[in-house]
């Protein structure tokens, strides 16, 4: 109202710019809005998401949100469980991997239904309580798994740490540094507490 904005009616035959007025339309501007609009939009995200993270990525994900204990583990999903064991196959074999499954069932049918483990809120505090409760040996592979979705997260950060650094290091100004040179200009940027002592 105050910029005199036209806000045209959700109801009314959509317009369709640059076209001759003669051609009407044969949608509202709801569908139009909706359908043209916002599933484009949606779409483009989606790719975005895609294009950012990988299908074994995307796996761990699901996975470790499935293993979160809040509202009474209500993401449980036994088989996004298992497809992210199966991402690390130096740790669950597949003997490993049928015995999760067996254990993960045992798991949510009767320590989760214990007031032990009710009340939960996090991973940590879900890891805490399985040592706690020295559940932590009764399901081993699961408390190995929530050692890693706790492990990822941390190298992912100082892989994105290096990346960031080099941004200061390689410059327009050195960017004929070579790779020698470069490794040891990041490890001095990192361990710099360490070279202020030398």
């Amino acid at each position: 109202m105050k910029y005199n904005i036209e806000i045209p009616s959700i109801d009314a035959l959509h317009i369709i710019r640059g076209k001759s007025k003669g051609r009407v339309s044969k949608i509202t501007n709801e569908q139009y809005y909706h359908i043209d609009v916002f599933y484009t939009i949606l779409n483009m995200q989606m790719q975005e998401l895609n294009s950012r993270f990988s299908e074994t990525t995307t796996d761990f994900l699901l996975g470790v949100a499935c293993l979160n204990p809040s509202d009474s583990f209500s993401n449980f999903d036994k088989k996004k469980i298992l497809r992210m064991a199966q991402l690390y196959p130096d740790d669950f074999d597949d003997l490993a991997i049928k015995a999760l499954a067996c254990k993960l069932d045992t798991f949510i049918a009767n320590v989760v239904d214990g007031v032990r483990l009710s009340n939960i809120s996090g991973l940590t505090e879900l890891s805490k309580k399985l040592v706690q409760t020295k559940n932590h040996l009764s399901f081993a592979h699961l408390h190995q798994l929530l050692k890693l979705a706790f492990i990822v997260p941390i190298s992912t950060t100082t892989i994105e740490r290096v990346f960031f650094t080099m941004k200061f290091i390689k410059t327009k100004l050195r960017n004929k540094i070579s790779y020698e040179f470069l490794n040891n200009t990041v490890v001095a940027y990192f361990d710099i507490d360490l070279f202020k002592t030398l």
